[in-house]
């Protein structure tokens, strides 16, 4: 392994690769769950330390230098030995007692977890809940979290997976939307009206255009990347856009538009590393949420 960082501790290397990784001081501190100010230290530490710089700053970030780049392996092997020890580590507990790192969707997070989470801590009040709420894809070989609850079969290696059953989706506005437009009839007089959705994320034109539809940004009349932020956009009656039966069939400002055809549905799957499953409080947290979480499917 390349010796550059010997004169590093290992909070530093974890630094550089988390805004390596991350693009930002922000990211990466949510990452590591410490300050921006913290990280901010910790990457100056790591210049000061080096001999040439690692990365170049830009209005938006940061992106790593030539030199920076020659780093990566190392400081990622790094990460995976430290990871490793302590996943065998973990393995070896006895106890259901602990934190455990859950990985889940905004969605997901806001609507289902609260109240399940809330009973899970009823029935084990040793175990304390880190919950991370991103729709970002974690890598949990690298611990950035103990279990991921995700909606596609995750690809990457060594990895234990549990088939939790399918969400359901449908086409939403506010009551007071249809009231002054009508109710649309149909799929493409919905594509006609004014449209909710995502900003630089593209999932959700992908699926359309999966579903054939000629899709762009451009469609979109009013744009969010906060999937909680577009749905309250929905609600208030900014437009049409399509969400999750489960979490939308919750709120009494909005109605199900009917298309007369099928949605499609999107997987749910429990996820995590082979040792943190073994683990006794993350496999204890695991059943729970097996069992549960069906039940919040609509």
């Amino acid at each position: 392994m390349d010796d550059t960082f010997r004169h590093l501790d290992w909070s530093l290397v974890q630094a550089f690769l988390a805004v390596a990784e991350e693009g930002s001081l922000s990211a990466a501190a949510r990452r590591l769950g410490a300050s921006q100010p913290t990280v901010g230290r910790q990457i100056k530490a790591v210049e000061d330390a080096l001999p040439m710089p690692v990365f170049t700053r830009h209005a938006r970030g940061f992106d790593l230098t030539d030199f920076g780049r020659t780093l990566i392996p190392a400081a990622t092997a790094m990460h995976t030995a430290a990871n490793e020890l302590r996943l065998a580590a973990m393995a070896q507990e006895d106890q259901i007692a602990g934190t455990v790192r859950l990985t889940a969707s905004r969605m997901v997070s806001f609507v289902t977890l609260p109240a399940l989470l809330a009973d899970l801590r009823k029935d084990l009040p040793d175990i304390q809940i880190d919950l991370v709420s991103t729709d970002d894809a974690e890598n949990l070989l690298y611990g950035s979290s103990d279990i991921a609850v995700r909606m596609f079969r995750p690809t990457q290696l060594d990895l234990v997976t549990q088939y939790l059953g399918e969400v359901r989706f449908g086409c939403f506005a506010a009551k007071s939307y249809v009231a002054e437009h009508g109710m649309p009839s149909g799929l493409h007089e919905v594509l006609a009206r004014d449209l909710v959705g995502y900003d630089t994320i593209t999932r959700l034109i992908d699926g359309l255009r999966d579903f054939g539809l000629p899709a762009s940004r451009e469609m979109f009349a009013t744009r969010c990347d906060d999937s909680l932020v577009q749905w309250e956009m929905v609600a208030q009656g900014c437009g049409i856009s399509i969400f999750q039966k489960a979490f939308a069939h919750r709120d009494e400002r909005v109605v199900e538009i009917p298309l007369g055809i099928a949605m499609p549905t999107l997987p749910v799957w429990l996820t995590a590393s082979p040792a943190a499953r073994r683990t006794p409080r993350i496999r204890a947290v695991w059943d729970i949420l097996a069992r549960e979480l069906p039940k919040h499917f609509d």
